[in-house]
């Protein structure tokens, strides 16, 4: 005869492990939110190419042609704005997917228990389906502007990562507080379109002064984009160190506070939404 034992905050003390133990939910989330992405739109998957690729567009005729600011070295303009739209564009979608994840849920959350920070989570996996998708664009443009990368290629992932990281401490902060205060959905969208233009998306960081430019990476996405020209372009567009590190440091503080503030926030859920 099987025993079931009721241990006040068993849940609590096995959060973590939870998160793995309800990997198989995780996986049934992300993949559905991927099936539903682009449904009932006539050209489907090819928007993750088309946004990012008309917005490219856009800014190398703004910046480079009206403007006159200079590409990274001898790199092609479209080529440098490519590689920072990758990376622009993984951390905008996963923002604002992981901060609408609860309120898009609620009807799970007020019917079973699971960790909450699973719902989060896997809408960043629909971002980075978009972002391999772009990848193949990039590829494509590199062998047309006949660029080859050094081995520094090798680090992308890692970036990509970091990109990762970078969207989920926000958006778990900001998706609790998406409970309890609905103005944040609208906030989000702006936020996100303002972030675009004063990060290094549409010129080069290089620009900056250099008295100025360990101030400007107090954005984090400074030096997750220029790290992804790094990988990409090489020595035509080196790592600024100290930027790279101090906005590497900004967002393992995000992550941090997004963690604590969405688990401190956690137990609420399902009495708020």
């Amino acid at each position: 005869m099987s025993e079931i034992i009721i241990e006040a905050g068993r849940a609590e003390k096995n959060y973590w492990g939870d998160l793995w133990r309800y990997r198989e939910l995780f996986i049934i989330l992300a993949w559905r939110d991927l099936s539903v992405r682009y449904k009932q739109t006539i050209i489907g998957i090819l928007w993750a190419i088309l946004r990012p690729f008309l917005t490219m567009i856009v800014f190398t005729i703004i910046f480079s042609k009206i403007a006159k600011l200079p590409s990274d070295g001898n790199a092609p303009y479209a080529l440098m704005v490519f590689a920072a739209m990758l990376p622009w564009s993984l951390f905008a979608n996963a923002l604002s997917e992981s901060s609408n994840s609860l309120i898009d849920n609620t009807n799970l959350i007020s019917k079973v228990y699971f960790p909450r920070m699973i719902m989060p989570a896997a809408t960043v996996i629909t971002a980075l389906v978009d972002f391999l998708i772009s990848l193949v664009v990039l590829i494509g443009m590199m062998l047309y502007y006949k660029f080859a990368p050094g081995l520094q290629i090798l680090l992308l992932p890692l970036f990509i990562a970091i990109a990762l990281l970078a969207s989920l401490g926000p958006g778990l902060w900001i998706t609790a507080l998406n409970v309890k205060y609905r103005d944040f959905r609208y906030i989000i969208p702006f936020v996100v379109q303002f972030g675009l233009y004063v990060s290094p998306v549409g010129f080069s960081s290089k620009v900056v002064p250099e008295q100025w430019r360990l101030l400007y990476s107090l954005n984090p996405m400074v030096g997750v984009i220029d790290g992804f020209r790094w990988c990409i372009l090489g020595s035509e567009s080196p790592l600024y160190l100290p930027g790279f590190l101090l906005s590497l440091t900004i967002i393992i503080f995000f992550l941090w506070l997004g963690v604590s503030r969405f688990r401190r926030m956690e137990n609420t859920f399902a009495d708020i939404i």
